[in-house]
C-alpha cells in the first residue's frame, strides 16, 4: 500500500485493523483511537481517496490502496491551507477529533456538492467533537473553502 504517498510493504495480522497498522507499525499517531466501533470519526483517513473509519478497516483489505493521514497533507514541511483555517478559527480544543475533522474536511472540499455551511454540517455527521460545538470548525470549513476558491489550495 501507500502510506501519504510512500510505498510500504508490511506483514500484518490478517486480525489487525488498519488503524493498529498505522499506530503501532508506522507509528504515525494523528490517527487516533477512539471508539474503535465506527461512531467517533477520530481515526478516519482518506482509503483511496474517500474517507473512511480506519478502525473498521482490516489491514488486509488496504492492500494496493493509497491511505492519506494528515501528515500527507502536508507539502514542504508547511501545513495545509484547511489546517491554516482550523487553527485561524480556533477550531480545535484538546485536538483529538483535529485529524479525523480535518480529513473528513479535505474531502468535503475536494468533491462537488459541498458548499454550504450545511453541507458542511452534514458531511461532519461522523465525526464527533465534545470541545468546541461545532461553530468554530464550521467556520472553519467555511473559510477554507474560500481558500480554496481563491486557489490557495494544494
Amino acid at each position: 500500500m501507500k502510506v501519504n504517498k510512500k510505498p510500504c510493504k508490511l506483514e500484518v495480522d490478517t486480525r489487525s485493523t488498519l488503524l493498529e497498522v498505522l499506530r503501532e507499525q508506522l507509528k504515525i499517531k494523528s490517527v487516533h483511537a477512539g471508539c474503535e466501533e465506527g461512531e467517533c470519526g477520530a481515526c478516519t483517513v482518506l482509503f483511496n481517496g474517500r474517507p473512511v473509519y480506519s478502525c473498521l478497516v482490516l489491514a488486509p483489505q488496504a492492500a494496493e490502496s493509497e491511505i492519506t493521514t494528515v501528515e500527507g497533507l502536508l507539502k514542504d514541511d508547511k501545513i495545509h491551507p484547511l489546517m491554516s483555517a482550523f487553527i485561524e478559527a480556533n477550531a480545535l480544543q484538546c485536538g483529538y477529533c483535529t485529524p479525523g475533522l480535518i480529513i473528513t474536511g479535505y474531502y468535503l472540499l475536494n468533491n462537488p456538492g459541498y458548499n454550504s455551511r450545511e453541507d458542511f454540517r452534514k458531511g461532519i455527521e461522523g465525526n464527533l467533537c465534545r470541545c468546541t460545538g461545532y461553530v468554530n470548525i464550521l467556520n472553519a470549513l467555511e473559510a477554507a473553502k474560500k481558500y480554496k476558491d481563491s486557489g490557495n489550495w494544494w
